[in-house]
């Protein structure tokens, strides 16, 4: 299947805020996304990255507005959702599939762009948004105003799937019965936090997503704070690192969506 990850964004950052004992020195963090083609599937998204509807669209509430003078991300209008379709020959509405790997603003900013996705998620995490004070999204970075209406009746629920035990990894998921795409539980970063293990074109790679900001952090480098109070469960973050680093150890390849290093896999 071809592969690809997009930088839809950069958001700057010190580096020992994403890095235990790392220097003061400031790193322009990627905002990734994937794009998966499916030869029967077609094209499928891997979360979204930020858009204009978490940066700059009108009618965003006064917390938004303030999250997004807080982070200052600078889109990349190259690598947008649709403009990155677009180079493949595909539009919004072509996308079928879109997985959801966590509801922190800078991986759903851009779901309402997409008319006939399903979502592929963890239903039990879109559940705790919704019943979850305004203070807990906001203190997590989750806006549910970012979540399309009727997001639940598209949801299709990771742990619905069939069960699998990739090797070197934590259990999971047969997202499309094929062996294509399996979601991996790497808990500890956000409710219901998922990578995805992709058999590629190039071969295999999980794409981490958020078990880490940097690749340097594994396996003990993980920053205490801000990670501390982001965290849904930062002993939980602890024990997917080391999952991590095992796989690492074993001869696989990952990326996470904020390692500013280039990837083989990045456009």
């Amino acid at each position: 299947m071809k592969t690809v990850f997009a930088n839809s964004a950069w958001v700057a950052a010190p580096e020992r805020l994403v890095l235990r004992s790392g220097r003061l020195v400031r790193l322009r963090l990627k905002v990734r996304f994937g794009l998966v083609i499916h030869p029967v599937h077609g094209p499928i998204l891997i979360d979204t990255g930020y858009t204009h509807a978490s940066v700059s669209a009108p009618g965003r509430s006064r917390i938004l507005k303030a999250y997004s003078r807080v982070l200052r991300p600078q889109l990349n209008a190259d690598q947008q959702p649709a403009a990155v379709l677009a180079r493949f020959g595909f539009e919004a509405s072509d996308v079928r599939f879109l997985i959801v790997t966590h509801f922190h603003a800078d991986h759903v900013s851009g779901l309402g762009l997409f008319p006939n996705a399903q979502f592929i998620t963890n239903a039990g995490a879109y559940a705790s948004v919704l019943k979850s004070s305004n203070f807990h999204n906001i203190r997590h970075g989750v806006f549910p105003e970012l979540i399309p209406d009727r997001f639940a009746d598209r949801i299709i629920d990771v742990q619905s799937q069939p069960q699998v035990h990739p090797n070197d990894l934590p259990k999971g998921y047969d997202l499309l019965a094929d062996g294509s795409l399996v979601a991996v539980d790497l808990p500890g970063h956000a409710k219901g936090h998922f990578g995805v293990l992709i058999q590629s074109d190039r071969g295999p790679i999980l794409y981490a997503v958020d078990a880490q900001w940097l690749r340097a952090a594994l396996p003990n480098r993980t920053p205490r704070f801000p990670a501390r109070l982001i965290a849904d469960d930062f002993s939980a973050l602890k024990g997917s690192s080391d999952a991590l680093a095992r796989f690492q150890n074993a001869g696989g390849e990952m990326l996470f969506c904020h390692d500013p290093e280039t990837n083989r896999f990045d456009l």
